[in-house]
């Protein structure tokens, strides 16, 4: 697995997150497979099988997490150089076409959450503006087509 870039507080989230599964989520899977089970004859117990696959789910999920987790590095703020756009840059954008003015700060996929002003630099956008100055403006290709944004400003 490749490495997974992470702010502090993306890293606390998935380890809390993980320790949640951990602790409340398996145990209450295994109560359900039990409860089922004690339902009868298993080759006929569809309400086992599901308990089953759901459990198989959450250990897959968890397996994944705990593999994020070691694969993570923590991004430190301060070492984030403000006069190129790069991952954890605040960038304040317009829209050309729709002189609509725009803030994104740009995060790995694990962390990205639209509502929150946080794009993925996996992104059309988000690969778009890596490496580009305060001034310049962007071509974004997106499925609507091309897209031009002038960088206003460039932050942490």
């Amino acid at each position: 697995m490749e490495t997974v870039y992470l702010t502090k507080d993306g890293y606390n989230k998935l380890k809390a997150e993980l320790e949640h599964m951990r602790a409340v989520e398996r145990p209450r899977a295994a109560d359900a497979i039990a409860e089922a089970r004690d339902k009868g004859d298993l080759s006929e117990n569809a309400e086992y099988d599901a308990a089953k696959e759901a459990q198989r789910n959450l250990e897959a999920k968890i397996m994944q997490m705990e593999m994020t987790l070691a694969n993570a590095r923590i991004l430190d703020e301060k070492l984030v150089d403000t006069s190129r756009v790069q991952i954890l840059s605040r960038v304040h954008l317009k829209n050309l076409a729709t002189q609509k003015e725009v803030t994104y700060t740009l995060v790995s996929d694990h962390e990205a959450n639209l509502k929150e002003g946080k794009i993925s630099v996996g992104t059309p956008i988000g690969k778009a503006l890596i490496g580009h100055k305060k001034g310049e403006v962007v071509d974004v290709v997106a499925p609507v087509g091309v897209m031009k944004f002038e960088i206003l400003d460039i932050s942490i």
